[in-house]
């Protein structure tokens, strides 16, 4: 630096002044990116939360509705065991043709296990986790 001008040309008032000002701007900035962060992780959390919850009640949902399912085809096929044992005269012949239901029925989610529960369970967890332009 000769006669009070730097490197650059500029005098060395102004360089501190500039300098300042990047300081400054450079301290902004990193706050506004924190604040930014701050904000796009509260509501990271807060459409976690809310998807989970999604996802949470519709299993209590299916749970429930399993359970009750469970119920009214147990009484379907006391039902069932009942009229074929009085139409047959035989109560194991009744309850071995509703075994033989149960297994055919059982059988038949079974095979098309993909189609009845893989693909529906894959559908609403994608249109539940992934953005709607992400699904098409």
């Amino acid at each position: 630096m000769t006669g009070g001008v730097t490197h650059n040309g500029t005098p060395p008032a102004m360089t501190m002044l500039v300098d300042d000002m990047n300081e400054i701007d450079y301290k902004k900035l990193f706050a506004e990116a924190r604040k930014h962060l701050s904000l796009e992780w509260d509501y990271t959390k807060l459409t976690a939360v809310e998807k989970l919850a999604v996802l949470l009640s519709a299993v209590a949902f299916v749970a429930v509705v399993f359970v009750i399912g469970l119920f009214v085809l147990y009484h379907l096929f006391t039902a069932l065991v009942t009229v074929l044992a009085t139409a047959l005269g035989s109560v194991w012949g009744a309850h071995l043709i509703a075994v033989a239901i149960l297994l055919v029925l059982m059988l038949l989610v079974f095979a098309f296990k993909k189609q009845l529960i893989v693909d529906p369970i894959t559908r609403f967890v994608s249109k539940l986790f992934l953005k709607p332009e992400d699904n098409e």
